[in-house]
């Protein structure tokens, strides 16, 4: 289990097309608040006939916003580039020179066995180039794991070529709309994508390869508007969080909120977290009752829910009432 903070720390994963140039007066402005981080796509969102277009846009975006944080005070979120090519990464680090400091690194799609070693090789690089860190989040949603026959393989595979920059890897990320586009599915504003049976198989063979050893970020939510929508991402959130992912996609200001409010970690969780992790070890018994007595809190057992528990509290704060309570 990743056991460093900024692995939690992702949060919401607001997406924007990189030739969107309001997307620099919103950021310097606070106008989607102080708890998200940022997606500037290069790829499904951009016509394949301006990307290069794109890709200047995207320069001259880093590049403001950059130079402006020098001399002003506004939160600054993690900025991640989403890519089409692994070639790009090393090009835009070269092209971004000092502006480069803006970005915490790189999102990979349709993340394979055949591109893995060349986007993997592109991080090294980018790495080895400077004074910065790139991280980068590599995204399952490749049609080659829908074939149960070969989808283990795929997925040890995958991992055994990310061991060797591990610690690079900030999320392992899910593509719940592309897998669902291979079938032909497109879930309502009142379902949930866990009670698709073929992609929630894939989704939990991934927690189960993965889950130990990466933070696993959840699938977007698609509905942002209209009677439900925000109930619906709640469910489904709560959903995502019972099957061991964290945090989440989102493609509209109007979902950070819902996201952050959705990961605050509850008051009796917190306390019992604490309490777990600064167990007194010269104590004869690993068991104890809850701070409130309603569970029964284990050292041997709970302690890696606990540390995880408090990163999220760390990122996402504590709530003094429950989330069902408020809905």
């Amino acid at each position: 289990m990743k056991n460093d903070s900024i692995y939690y720390s992702v949060g919401a994963l607001l997406y924007c097309p990189a030739n969107r140039e309001s997307i620099v007066d919103s950021v310097i402005s606070e106008k989607f608040g102080k708890n998200f981080s940022l997606a500037l796509c290069l790829e499904d969102t951009i016509n394949d006939k301006f990307v290069a277009e794109a890709e200047e846009t995207l320069v001259k975006s880093l590049e403001k916003i950059y130079r402006t944080h020098q001399v002003k005070d506004f939160y600054l979120p993690k900025i991640f580039i989403r890519v089409r090519a692994a070639e790009q990464i090393n090009r835009l680090v070269k092209k971004l020179a000092d502006s480069a400091g803006a970005v915490t690194g790189f999102i990979i799609p349709k993340f394979s066995s055949e591109n893995a070693d060349e986007y993997i090789n592109e991080i090294i690089l980018a790495n080895e180039s400077g004074s910065n860190r790139f991280y980068m989040m590599p995204i399952y949603e490749s049609s080659s794991i829908i074939d149960i026959r070969n989808r283990y393989d795929i997925l040890y595979s995958l991992k055994d070529s990310l061991s060797k920059i591990e610690e690079l890897v900030l999320n392992i990320r899910v593509g719940g709309n592309d897998l669902c586009h291979c079938f032909g599915f497109r879930r309502r504003y009142d379902e949930s994508i866990h009670k698709i049976t073929p992609v929630a198989n894939i989704f939990s063979d991934i927690i189960t390869v993965y889950g130990t050893d990466y933070v696993v970020s959840g699938p977007v939510w698609e509905y942002y508007n209209g009677i439900g929508w925000k109930s619906g991402m709640l469910q489904e959130i709560r959903d995502d969080k019972l099957c061991g992912f964290t945090g989440k996609t989102v493609i509209h200001p109007k979902q950070i909120p819902v996201v952050n409010e959705a990961y605050r970690v509850s008051q009796a969780d917190y306390e019992d977290a604490k309490a777990i992790l600064g167990w007194n070890h010269d104590s004869n018994s690993y068991v104890s009752g809850s701070h409130k007595g309603q569970r029964m809190n284990e050292y041997k057992t709970h302690t890696n829910w606990a540390l995880k528990t408090v990163y999220l509290a760390e990122n996402f704060g504590v709530e003094t009432v429950s989330l069902t309570e408020v809905i």
